[in-house]
């Protein structure tokens, strides 16, 4: 076999290791858009996670009345938390803990209180998000491998948009000239489509690869203890400074509904999102929500007995480095503006699994043909050879 035949021989051989990696790829982009709509997915499966109306003009009900509908069904609970999700479709999670020691989190109907249903420890949401995210392996020690496997794929997706980019020549003419040719055979369409789609997802394709590449980062620094956070540390209360009251009889604390006005007072524009009631005596009520910028959170700790503010961390209070590396989760799974983000997320995370699954095909039709004529190659070289040693033979034997 001749050098240059080698060289490609190695060359192939190298096309076909990459197949796993782009595989895998394709399988890491199919998870990730059914996790981009997972709560809606459960939410069309399970009734119990919808906020029923129970007539068209009913108002949602307050925190502090959310709370007291739960007690007069359930007089025994403690309200740890309530999250009221983005989509009004959806019922509030509640979490409750009861006096044998359970804690289970309860979806809560936002129009009348009722309890309508236990959520589950480990649901369709949490399985996509799962295994999109750290392909199920748990995290024993710091982040998980599946982790860093999964975050590591934002580099060879950046690169590949670089590559494309340079490789198509004046792309931008795809904005003014679509092409896509479909009775030319499926090699010439799946090109076109493969070309097509980078085009229109080129904002896309950049937004995921940066991002992931941020969780990569994010989980080195995290098993270094590394922190880049200026979020501050909120103390406990003081003892001396929280009111006695009898055996068994809670402390009284302010109305949930005055701690939220108090929040969105040192928070103008706040859209108050959850809540968490002190765990002690000695704890502070988290009250947090999105403002004008709606890829983070901004939150209120607030002394229950007296309505003042200890730690706020406002947007206001983050560096620049956190603005940018705080946005990255939500422009990652487009879970910051309501449905209609998730759906746009939902469709471009599709097309990107397709132009995946288009790459891959014409890539393996084209390697496999390369390796077929090489293989060919190979074969009749040896016989090529032999038949060249018989000539030389013959002519040698005629001189003599």
């Amino acid at each position: 076999m001749s050098k240059k035949s080698r060289s490609k021989l190695w060359f192939l051989v190298h096309s076909w290791l990459a197949l796993p990696i782009w595989f895998f790829v394709l399988i890491v982009c199919v998870t990730g858009t059914l996790a981009v709509v997972s709560q809606e997915i459960v939410w069309l499966a399970n009734p119990e996670i919808r906020a029923s109306k129970p007539s068209d003009d009913a108002e949602p009900l307050s925190y502090d009345q959310v709370i007291n509908a739960i007690k007069r069904a359930e007089p025994l609970v403690i309200v740890q938390s309530i999250i009221r999700p983005d989509e009004s479709h959806f019922a509030l999670s509640v979490t409750l803990s009861y006096p044998d020691g359970r804690s289970v989190e309860v979806y809560v109907n936002p129009y009348t209180g009722a309890i309508q249903g236990i959520s589950p420890a480990f649901d369709f949401k949490q399985f996509t998000r799962a295994l999109h995210g750290w392909w199920l392996v748990p995290f024993t020690n710091g982040f998980s491998w599946g982790w860093y496997l999964v975050s590591a794929l934002g580099l060879p997706l950046l690169a590949s948009l670089i590559t494309g980019l340079v490789v198509y020549k004046r792309f931008w003419k795809g904005f003014l000239r679509p092409t896509l040719r479909i009775r030319h055979g499926a090699r010439i369409f799946w090109g076109d489509f493969h070309r097509l789609s980078g085009i229109w997802s080129i904002w896309f394709i950049a937004v995921i690869s940066i991002t992931g590449t941020w969780f990569l980062i994010q989980a080195i620094l995290g098993d270094n203890q590394i922190s880049i956070s200026s979020e501050p540390i909120v103390p406990v209360i003081a003892r001396e400074n929280v009111p006695t009251s009898a055996p068994g009889v809670p402390a009284p604390m302010i109305a949930l509904d005055d701690a939220i006005e108090i929040a969105s007072q040192r928070i103008p524009g706040l859209e108050t999102s959850f809540v968490f009631l002190p765990l002690n005596a000695y704890s502070h009520l988290q009250i947090g929500g999105r403002g004008w910028y709606p890829l983070m959170f901004q939150t209120a700790q607030i002394n229950p007995y007296t309505g003042e503010v200890a730690v706020s961390h406002l947007l206001s209070n983050r560096s620049t480095l956190e603005f940018v590396t705080e946005s990255m989760r939500p422009l990652h799974t487009g879970d910051f503006g309501g449905l209609w983000i998730k759906l746009i997320w939902a469709f471009f995370g599709l097309v990107l699994s397709m132009m995946v699954l288009s790459g891959l095909l014409i890539w393996t039709k084209r390697t496999a043909l390369a390796t077929l004529h090489a293989l060919k190659r190979s074969h009749k070289a040896p016989r090529q050879a032999a038949a060249v040693a018989a000539l030389q033979a013959e002519m040698t034997e005629g001189n003599q």
